[in-house]
């Protein structure tokens, strides 16, 4: 995603990629756990180290090489059918627009839903969430901010305590990355902040360590093909974990390929939180898929094939 992920030669690298593969025999080579793939990767790929959507690609090409090519990654509860609660993300534009997006969310079962922020006027997005809270006062709807770092220093701390009032779960990156006030806007915020594009680059054990010490954020957004493959997202967990900081995985708009593996990935923890896993609807030319979005609830159907050509 050109402005957004740090790669650059993406198609060029990922030629590269393929040939290496070819030339390769890695069946007989692979271990078949994430850690183990991730060091192959490592050791064998050195031109995607600053590729994190090509290593996450590699992660799930090889992990279902291993495990026999049928797009089973890991033998969790997701595969044998326990469903990942998500959350509904509601697409930026107009008030009509977003509002008839709310209402289909919420007759479609879903109980926490996702809105982009920073891009309508101030007072337009709070008369939408004031919306949400008078018309379905009697559901327990949980609500999340994405400001995608649209907010300005000087007002930030403003517009966080208006929307506050409509009881908001938490606000993600609210701030450009890299923003010399992030810190002292974590502290102050009356509604939780999580980092997301704060995380992108940030590769070694030694600077997530350093990033979540500094900033303290209440969670951390974890988007594999932003920020590392899924190895560096087991770390990020690991990390946040072991500081108190919560989390929950996001897509980052991949086809049915992608969204599979997220969500055998996610299913691998214990969820206490809606994951951010909805976006594979998207398409309208996609890989048909065993995957299922019902009530806010995504699952394995196992009644439904694979629909790739060979």
């Amino acid at each position: 995603m050109p402005g957004l992920s740090l790669e650059t030669e993406t198609e060029e690298v990922l030629n590269k990629v393929v040939d290496k593969i070819n030339e390769s025999k890695l069946a007989s080579t692979l271990a078949n756990d994430l850690k183990s793939i991730y060091c192959f990767i490592k050791e064998n790929f050195v031109l995607v180290e600053n590729h994190p959507s090509i290593i996450f690609g590699l992660e799930t090409a090889l992990l279902d090489l291993a495990q026999g090519g049928n797009r089973t990654l890991f033998k969790n509860e997701f595969i044998k059918g326990q469903p990942i609660p998500i959350n509904g993300l509601i697409w930026m534009g107009g008030l009509d627009f977003m509002l008839q997006q709310i209402e289909i969310k919420i007759q479609d079962g879903f109980r926490c839903i996702k809105l982009k922020v920073g891009g309508l006027d101030y007072e337009k997005e709070c008369d939408i969430l004031q919306y949400i809270r008078r018309k379905y006062f009697k559901l327990d709807i949980v609500i999340r901010l994405d400001a995608n770092g649209s907010l300005k220093p000087e007002d930030a701390l403003y517009k966080l305590k208006g929307f506050s009032k409509f009881d908001i779960h938490s606000i993600e990156q609210p701030l450009k990355p890299k923003s010399d006030f992030l810190a002292e806007l974590v502290q102050t915020s009356p509604i939780p902040v999580a980092l997301d594009e704060e995380l992108i680059g940030i590769g070694t054990r030694a600077t997530k360590e350093q990033l979540l010490d500094r900033v303290k954020p209440p969670y951390i957004i974890l988007k594999p093909t932003l920020h590392g493959g899924l190895q560096s997202c087991a770390e990020w967990i690991e990390i946040a974990q072991a500081r108190n900081i919560g989390w929950w995985l996001t897509s980052a708009l991949e086809s049915n390929v992608g969204l599979n593996a997220i969500a055998q990935f996610a299913s691998n923890y214990t969820l206490d939180k809606p994951q951010g896993l909805g976006t594979g609807a998207l398409y309208d030319d996609n890989f048909e898929a065993p995957l299922r979005v019902d009530k806010g609830l995504l699952s394995h159907y196992q009644r439904q094939e694979w629909q790739i050509a060979e």
